[in-house]
């Protein structure tokens, strides 16, 4: 996946490229200074792809925010968009696989989207 680059370093280096080919703003509100690794980096990572694959795809939006924490109360990871949205209820196999990949590492992810102002993937580890 990485490497030996950190996870904030692959996100960062992923984002970079991402919005150089899709012409799509990414705003980075907070990247992590502790390590984070094994399956939880994995995860994460993978979330990070799916979340912004779905947004080139689906969303038409103009700018990307994205925020990974750590602290106390675990990682917490935010991917927002100022796309169409969808209607609630909505699911599809990328949101179900984020999902699951959050659930195989004891987090919980949340996919909540409002039809013409966009959609946010919140999850915590």
């Amino acid at each position: 996946m990485r490497g030996k680059r950190s996870l904030a370093r692959a996100i960062e280096d992923y984002l970079t490229e991402w919005s150089e080919r899709t012409g799509i703003t990414v705003e980075v509100w907070a990247m992590p200074k502790d390590r984070v690794t094994g399956p939880v980096a994995d995860a994460v990572y993978a979330v990070v792809i799916e979340a912004l694959t779905n947004v080139e795809r689906h969303s038409g939006a103009h700018t990307v925010s994205i925020a990974l924490t750590t602290g106390g109360s675990g990682l917490r990871l935010t991917v927002s968009d100022n796309g169409i949205g969808f209607p609630p209820g909505r699911t599809g196999r990328g949101m179900d696989l984020m999902k699951l990949r959050f659930s195989q590492v004891g987090g919980v992810l949340t996919i909540n989207s409002v039809v013409g102002e966009g959609t946010t993937v919140s999850g915590q580890i």
